[in-house]
């Protein structure tokens, strides 16, 4: 009869086979130019097709970070593929990582209140990578939110944030983040000038007198990887609007760079009859570009030269002119992006109002410093050095330059003209353009690969444009963003690819080789990954339990596929309940969720990974959790159940226990079954032990990982065995089916293994 059925199923099977190998001989007829002339493409549509292209199971070349603008996220991800690969929460709540909905996020986006106010809101701007010797090193990303100055520090090892500091001067900034060359420092900028001193009220009748901006200097520790903020500083500067900013780099190594619009200090009132802010803020032809001796205010600062204002070390104008580290030069009006070239030899300056680029000779500005050249000095006695006296050149590229990167190519600069919906490339050094190329619609930021280190890629650039409007599928007045790829390795630039980005605003982005990321893929058992340290709720298997002290119920619980130790959490109406979760998995993606139905409480536990969610059990009733990412086949299996008992609740005599009902030939099915399924563990062990599978680091975890699964066996066995012996099928049964569990899991992780050593190119050992 089986066998009947097997034969039928074969030909059944067949069948279908050579249906399907008919469909797809069909279907394979079509030829390249066939698809082309049914979707009316060019050759050049083909080649961008190819060039964009990355195959199933290959990788991307460069790595993405993009702000998240009002999502308060960062955006990750490929080139050339363009693949969006991760959201990673910085100032808001992301619930797929359960950011700001377990305690460990929690305790990071509280660093971020303000007033003892939650921000869970915020408009990151502008992502920094750390930088070695000016070099892109994939160690670290920061990042700023320009509504509630703030600096977020994410490590690149697992791709979470760790610390948020909140500018204690300011009440906005746009100049962040940008990192000295050795990220000694990240540099913060504010926007729109307050009194420094922010808890109190000043007239804007008084803005010229007791408004003022700044610049802050945070203080990196890279071996903590975290910002000190003790070791921080600021430089305050006049009441125009600083605005982006840029180190230095080799001859310019020490000074930073920062411009300014609305150096007029106007402050509108249209309600008042007044003309707009926006007419005020343009009337001059010139702003300024600050130029900064960061190396010596850091000095000054050592020396005790800092004043202290809401406790923070605040270099005061009067002391950075007296000790000669600030000085101003005049730029074209509204400029946004400075950017310091390669070589550090020159500050490009777009003015968005001026048809122009500016190059800034540093070695120039440097000449008028020593020789005390300086054409005037602003309202607030800051030397001005004459733009004359600084400028090596400058080159009309059209209407709305706003940021420029540059080429792995010498002396290749690529600005975003905004008016214009254009990329221009051109040569800084013999200040001519050199090609453009239109972009869809009204470009603000761009990026090069690595354009703005000491070591561009060139290769690819990507147009941050601001509208999209007829390149997408409609999905209502809120369009998606665009970011286009433009393949930039010849003369001529060639636009390859539109990316709709639908979370936020992307104002600015960097990209990074991508080999030289190195995240981890695993935690050692039982870490806090917000705090990198030891969590004090971390447990083995085995010594889960369960504490009751007053009205506080303590968790201490595991997660293993496919099952939520403990699987029943019993508490009183009004107790306070913490579970700590931890991950027992050593398998490479295997991570684990957590949830209890309407607690508002998510937590994503990767492997190796401890996490604490935290609530109230204010209202009775029965509540089911689970697992909320899915991880084996038995996922849906993998729950339990809250119970919120009513004060005063006593169990009733009539309760039961809930359980099925097995026989003898079940058990005796399960141990067949069990008997399988070790044949199949026994032929995959026996393959992994006759190749080289320890150096592989990869396989030796999911190793280690299958011998703790098939390690649980032994006490299920004899659970099984001692049931069967009283004929107590129902026990016999379950505890079996406990051991079939084990060896799914270990079977599954061998299997992977085995793969990854055939794919990876394992050898034979002797």
């Amino acid at each position: 009869m089986m066998k009947t059925r097997m034969k039928q199923t074969a030909s059944m099977l067949l069948a279908a086979g050579i249906g399907f190998a008919a469909a797809g001989a069909a279907y394979s007829a079509e030829s390249l130019q066939d698809v082309m002339k049914r979707r009316n493409l060019s050759q050049q549509d083909l080649l961008a097709a190819a060039k964009t292209y990355v195959p199933t199971g290959k990788r991307d070349e460069f790595v993405v970070f993009s702000s998240g603008g009002q999502s308060g996220q960062v955006i990750v991800y490929g080139i050339p593929s363009m693949r969006i690969l991760k959201y990673i929460g910085v100032f808001t709540p992301e619930p797929w990582q359960g950011y700001g909905f377990d305690e460990n996020s929690k305790s990071v986006l509280n660093q971020g209140r303000i007033d003892g106010k939650d921000i869970t809101w915020g408009d990151t701007h502008h992502p920094a990578i750390s930088e070695t010797d000016g070099k892109y090193d994939g160690q670290f990303l920061f990042i700023n939110d320009k509504a509630n100055p703030r600096l977020a520090v994410i490590d690149l090892r697992d791709f979470e944030t760790k610390q948020i500091v909140v500018n204690p001067i300011y009440k906005s900034e746009h100049g962040g983040a940008f990192v000295t060359p050795n990220t000694e420092y990240v540099i913060e900028a504010a926007q729109y000038a307050t009194p420094l001193a922010n808890k109190k009220f000043e007239p804007l009748e008084e803005f010229n007198e007791k408004y003022r901006g700044g610049v802050t200097y945070w203080k990196f520790d890279r071996k903590e990887g975290r910002i000190d903020p003790k070791k921080s500083f600021s430089l305050e500067l006049p009441p125009y609007s600083q605005d982006l900013s840029d180190a230095g780099k080799g001859p310019s190594d020490g000074w930073s760079f920062t411009n300014s619009f609305c150096s007029e200090r106007y402050v509108g009132g249209i309600e008042k009859g007044r003309p707009p802010y926006e007419a005020g803020c343009s009337a001059k032809d010139t702003d300024y570009l600050h130029v900064i001796n960061w190396k010596k205010a850091a000095e000054l600062v050592a020396a005790g030269k800092a004043k202290k204002v809401n406790g923070h070390d605040v270099l005061m104008m009067e002391t950075a002119i007296k000790e000669g580290i600030l000085f101003l030069v005049p730029e074209p009006k509204s400029p946004h992006g400075a950017d310091v070239t390669p070589d550090g030899k020159f500050i490009v300056v777009s003015g968005k109002l001026d048809t122009h680029v500016s190059v800034y000779s540093f070695e120039k500005i440097q000449a008028a410093i020593k020789a005390g050249n300086f054409e005037s000095k602003d309202p607030y006695g800051i030397p001005v050095i004459g733009m004359k006296d600084a400028l090596q050149t400058q080159v009309q590229l059209g209407l709305g330059p706003l940021h420029t990167q540059y080429d792995s190519k010498p002396c290749v600069a690529y600005t975003s003209l905004y008016v214009d919906s254009q990329v221009a490339k051109w040569n800084y050094c013999e200040g001519k353009v050199l090609d453009k190329i239109s972009v869809h619609y009204n470009i603000g930021h761009l990026m090069t690969m690595e354009g703005d280190s000491m070591d561009p890629k060139g290769r690819y650039l990507v147009a941050l444009n601001k509208l999209a409007i007829d390149r997408f599928v409609p999905v209502g007045p809120l369009h998606p963003q665009n970011h286009q790829l433009i393949d930039i390795s010849n003369d001529k630039m060639q636009l390859l690819y539109d990316m709709p980005l639908p979370l936020g605003e992307p104002h600015y982005a960097v990209a990074i080789d991508a080999t030289k990321l190195k995240p981890g893929v695993r935690y050692k058992v039982g870490t806090d990954s917000r705090t990198d340290k030891p969590h004090p709720g971390a447990v083995r298997a085995g010594e889960e339990k369960t504490e009751k002290k007053g009205n506080k119920i303590t968790v201490w619980g595991t997660l293993i596929r496919s099952h939520i130790t403990p699987e029943t959490i019993e508490a009183d109406i009004g107790d306070e309940v913490t579970i700590h979760l931890t991950n027992l998995e050593r398998a490479q993606d295997e991570t684990h969720g957590f949830t209890v139905s309407t607690y508002n409480v998510h937590a994503s536990v990767e492997p190796g990974k401890t996490v604490t969610v935290k609530f109230k059990a204010d209202k009775e009733g029965v509540y089911p959790y689970y697992c909320t990412e899915f991880c084996s086949a038995l996922h849906l299996e993998m729950q339990g159940y809250l119970l919120v008992k009513p004060k005063g609740w006593k169990p009733t005599k009539t309760a039961g226990e809930a359980k099925a009902s097995y026989t003898e030939a079940d058990y005796k099915a399960n141990l067949k079954k069990v008997a399988d399924t070790q044949a199949v563990i026994d032929s995959v062990v026996g393959y992994i032990t006759s190749v080289n599978f320890k150096d592989f680091p990869d396989v030796v975890n999911m190793v280690d990982d299958a011998t703790d699964q098939l390690g649980k066996i032994k006490e299920a066995k004899g659970k099984a065995d001692a049931a069967a012996a009283k004929k107590d099928w129902d026990q016999a049964n379950l505890w079996t089916e406990q051991i079939w569990q084990y060896q799914v899991k270990a079977a599954d992780i061998g299997l992977r293994a085995k793969t990854y050593l055939e794919q990876n190119g394992a050898k034979k050992v002797k």
